[in-house]
């Protein structure tokens, strides 16, 4: 069996966590002013912010193209990998889950397995990493599929934006009528269901920024503070650095048990979300799949642990 592992590029893997855990990454295409940029290859990070804020005509996304996906397919079949895990974005969100699934009922050269992360960013690619380092550690398919799917019921998210127009304008967020008239007056906190359909909807309202931002974090810290397992998360920002670092220094004095990382919200996402959002997406440690000699552990179940505590 050798297992090969797919995510699209709204994980925001950086080259070395892609080289490192052995993770291939498709780009998602942008559309703006009828020309075609590769998410992170042909529009950089600042680059695509700079040019949101300074362009009338806005952006759209598509999923990755079909052809290139075919592609790499087509390569694993040619260096005899007999199976892939391909982890989308939500489907929620995303048609490119069900691309994915129809070219696995098709494709009879090699298994092909779709994993809808029913998330993006930061959480995609925790369940690639987590794909990656099961198959360095000689796990079969079926164990992977079932860790990553247990990493699911542990995962969730919060965030918030500056500006809901984009949210609204792009469709993606679920319950956009009940902000109509409110847009400026209101710093919605905002999730996905990460164990339902993957949408994103609003789930608070709070009259300024300092508030949302304890909200979040009264929300974070009564969903993990009961939890049996270590809590990971990670802090990510759409090209506002400082306030990130001032988020990961203030987490990480309140909560000196978990472990904390970082990533971007890059420009795909970006066309969705806009400059300034703040986002965190935490689930149980990847460690916890493993045993203290990095062989992976069979039987794991977080909803059974958590219902039992």
């Amino acid at each position: 069996m050798k297992i090969a592992v797919l995510t699209d590029s709204s994980a925001y893997l950086t080259k070395e966590q892609q080289e490192k855990y052995h993770i291939d990454v498709l780009p998602i295409p942008i559309i703006w002013n009828n020309k075609t940029y590769r998410d992170l290859i042909d529009i950089g990070y600042e680059e695509f912010y700079q040019k949101l804020d300074e362009e009338k005509n806005l952006p759209t996304t598509s999923q990755p193209s079909i052809g290139n996906l075919q592609k790499k397919i087509d390569e694993y079949v040619q260096e005899g990998y007999t199976d892939v895990i391909i982890i989308t974005l939500s489907s929620g969100i995303s048609s490119y889950y069900s691309t994915v699934h129809s070219i696995a009922e098709d494709e009879t050269r090699i298994k092909v397995h779709p994993f809808d992360s029913k998330i993006t960013c930061a959480g995609e690619a925790d369940y690639a990493i987590l794909a990656g380092r099961l198959v360095a550690a000689g796990a079969d398919v079926d164990l992977i599929m079932h860790d990553l799917t247990d990493l699911q019921k542990t995962m969730d998210v919060r965030f918030m934006v500056d500006d809901l127009s984009h949210l609204k304008r792009t469709g993606r967020l679920s319950n956009a009528a009940s902000f109509v008239g409110a847009l400026l007056k209101i710093k919605p906190i905002l999730s996905m269901d990460v164990q339902a359909e993957g949408h994103i909807s609003a789930i608070a309202k709070e009259r300024q920024t300092k508030r949302a931002y304890k909200h979040i974090q009264t929300d974070f810290d009564n969903l993990t503070k009961n939890m049996p397992y270590k809590i990971q998360c990670t802090i990510f920002d759409s090209l506002d650095p400082d306030k990130k670092e001032e988020w990961v220094k203030d987490y990480q004095a309140k909560f000196p048990k978990y472990e904390f990382n970082t990533s971007i919200i890059g420009p795909v996402v970006g066309v969705h979300v806009g400059q300034g959002t703040m986002a965190m997406i935490w689930c149980r440690e990847l460690d916890d799949y493993f045993d203290e000699n990095g062989q992976p552990i069979k039987g794991i179940d977080s909803k059974e642990v958590v219902d039992n505590a």
